[in-house]
């Protein structure tokens, strides 16, 4: 009898007997077998302690996980549970996926229920539609379409986010199609519900109004096998537009990212830039640029670095008006066990502008160890 993960853990947790499961598995015709078989249960527990040099907790804006109340101490960062039926080969295919998260990273996330640290990362349905090459679409809440990083750290060369992650919406609820047109080039398109941007929050003005809506849209260019040691290298660019028609309230994202290989083994460089307009109020901007390099070393050794520049109008990353900020991040990766990621990282960001913000000072620097069990 061969049981999947989802089956498994429904009966090591007592909701079902193996006994029952044994008894199912013979009556492979069941509504309840055949909606439960293909369901993979996955997650991670992300944890973190981080050592700020020098008094006070002072940070820019990037991601909580790395904010003031995490300084100087051991953190649960998140647990996440993700339950997932992906897309098969046939033409009218369905799926899902939902991600929970527990901790305190969930009170980041727009999906934030209540005031608990409890949070829907995504949850939506999945469709593919057999025109041309095939659509596939996916309704519900699902993870923003721009940027270089995602919430998940494991899943970064860095476990600090980028000043640019912190521009970014991190999740949009409405309707989303992709559509790959030719094995190098493909494209996605959407509508969502107005209002979040930059970890979550809601623009004055972006009330959330049923006549008001977002607009979603991204390319994606990916070099194939003839473009010999460049195979593989990719080029984005995305767009996430407030939908209220260049008014005041009206917060636009353009994000333009390029992941590039290179000739040299295990060495790999990026490249992102962040814009966003009206943020914080009218004519209101901040952007930031970033490059990536990350060098696998040996089978257990990564090596990753990111050197960023952002300035903004005021008040996107810090206190401070007309910022000006320059951003340091080395990160080794050393695996040790069997589904754990490992990681020590140094940060130093640099108010390049003339101003503190950082309790005083124009420098914070931070040694953070991230250790994250995948399951």
């Amino acid at each position: 009898m061969k049981l999947n993960q989802w089956t498994v853990a429904l009966a090591t947790a007592g909701v079902v007997s193996f006994a029952s499961v044994a008894t199912a598995d013979e009556a492979k015709s069941s509504p309840i077998s055949s909606a439960v078989s293909g369901v993979t249960l996955s997650g991670f527990v992300d944890t973190s302690a981080i050592w700020n040099f020098g008094s006070g907790s002072a940070q820019a804006s990037r991601f909580v996980n790395t904010g003031a109340d995490r300084q100087d101490g051991f953190n649960l960062n998140a647990v996440q549970i993700a339950l997932e039926k992906p897309l098969d080969e046939g033409t009218w295919s369905a799926g899902y996926r939902a991600e929970l998260w527990y901790g305190p990273d969930a009170n980041g996330l727009p999906g934030k229920l209540g005031a608990g640290e409890l949070a829907v990362k995504q949850a939506y349905v999945a469709l593919r539609a057999p025109v041309g090459n095939g659509i596939d679409f996916k309704i519900g809440q699902f993870d923003t379409i721009i940027g270089y990083e995602v919430a998940s750290s494991y899943a970064n060369p860095n476990f600090s986010r980028s000043f640019g992650f912190s521009l970014e919406s991190l999740s949009n609820t409405g309707i989303l199609g992709t559509y790959q047109f030719t094995e190098w080039f493909g494209a996605a398109a959407g509508v969502a519900n107005s209002g979040a941007f930059g970890n979550g929050t809601l623009r004055a003005g972006n009330t959330g109004s049923e006549a008001v809506k977002s607009y979603l849209g991204g390319l994606t260019f990916k070099a194939p096998e003839s473009f010999g040691f460049l195979a593989g290298s990719s080029l984005y660019a995305g767009i996430v537009d407030g939908g209220l028609g260049g008014g005041v309230n009206d917060t636009q994202n353009i994000y333009v990212g390029a992941s590039i290989a290179t000739p040299v083994k295990g060495l790999t460089v990026g490249v992102s830039y962040d814009y966003l307009a009206n943020g914080t109020g009218a004519a209101s901007y901040g952007n930031a640029i970033a490059a990536y390099v990350s060098f696998q070393a040996t089978e257990q050794v990564k090596v990753s670095y990111r050197g960023e520049y952002a300035s903004s109008s005021g008040g996107y990353f810090t206190a401070s008006n007309d910022e000006s900020l320059v951003g340091n991040t080395l990160t080794v990766d050393y695996s040790l066990w069997k589904n754990v990621l490992t990681r020590l990282e140094l940060r130093w960001d640099h108010d390049a502008g003339g101003d503190k913000p950082f309790n005083g000072k124009a420098d914070d620097v931070s040694l953070s160890a991230n250790i994250v069990y995948l399951f």
